[in-house]
């Protein structure tokens, strides 16, 4: 695992493997510098010595997120390579991983440490998956773990069952979507639409997703065709 360089001096990228249900695929962490030159772990990876190394080269790590409630696994070593970041969570983190220490729960306002550089909506409506997205203004890059998963044939170290399930049953292979456990459970579709309308306001022009290719054009299109099922639309 290493970081690599997304957004030139602003955000930084590290895929890391993932194993579930027999299957096997990637997912990334998302790294932040804010305008203070501050760091935010994004979606924490497991934290290596080398890995922390790279980051500390950075600046220093103020912030560890874990924005959605299947996002949570890393946190804890994320904070024993930076004793010093504050973390924030998802609602549903305190009682899914009650041992976790956090400092505050995200919601629709950004805390003061961020506010005015990184927009977040709690996306409301899914009786599953929980989840917070951020906007990163001055790279003009939304930031989700799964509400989008993008798997196509040129996404790298997917396991032939994720990839059998993804394009024979769900058809979402090369059909960028919300997770499974999104298109299964969302239960309150005004309000989860009204989240999606929300994120869909920001002037974003790519998006980072934890799961499958990156979306670097078109990507308010993308954004849009992937949440038609939710707001009504092709």
């Amino acid at each position: 695992m290493h970081l690599a360089s997304y957004v030139n001096d602003q955000i930084w990228l590290c895929p890391y493997p993932v194993r579930l249900a027999g299957t096997r695929f990637e997912a990334r962490m998302t790294v932040m510098r804010l305008a203070s030159g501050r760091i935010m772990l994004h979606s924490p990876c497991p934290v290596t010595t080398a890995i922390a190394e790279e980051i500390s080269a950075l600046g220093p790590v103020a912030h560890i997120v874990v924005p959605g409630n299947f996002h949570h696994l890393h946190a804890a070593s994320a904070q024993a390579a930076f004793p010093d970041a504050k973390t924030w969570i998802c609602p549903g983190i305190e009682w899914k991983c009650p041992g976790l220490k956090y400092d505050g729960v995200l919601g629709d306002l950004a805390p003061a440490d961020w506010r005015g550089e990184i927009d977040q909506v709690l996306v409301q409506g899914a009786r599953i998956m929980r989840e917070v997205a951020m906007h990163h203004r001055a790279s003009r890059t939304l930031v989700l773990v799964d509400l989008i998963e993008n798997f196509t044939d040129q996404t790298p170290n997917v396991g032939g069952t994720l990839k059998l399930w993804f394009k024979y049953v769900l058809r979402m292979w090369g059909n960028p979507k919300p997770a499974p456990e999104y298109r299964m459970g969302w239960g309150d579709r005004v309000s989860a639409a009204e989240s999606l309308r929300r994120i869909l306001a920001w002037d974003f022009e790519r998006i980072v997703l934890s799961h499958g290719d990156l979306i670097d054009h078109d990507a308010h299109e993308v954004a849009a065709k992937a949440w038609s099922g939710v707001l009504g639309r092709r």
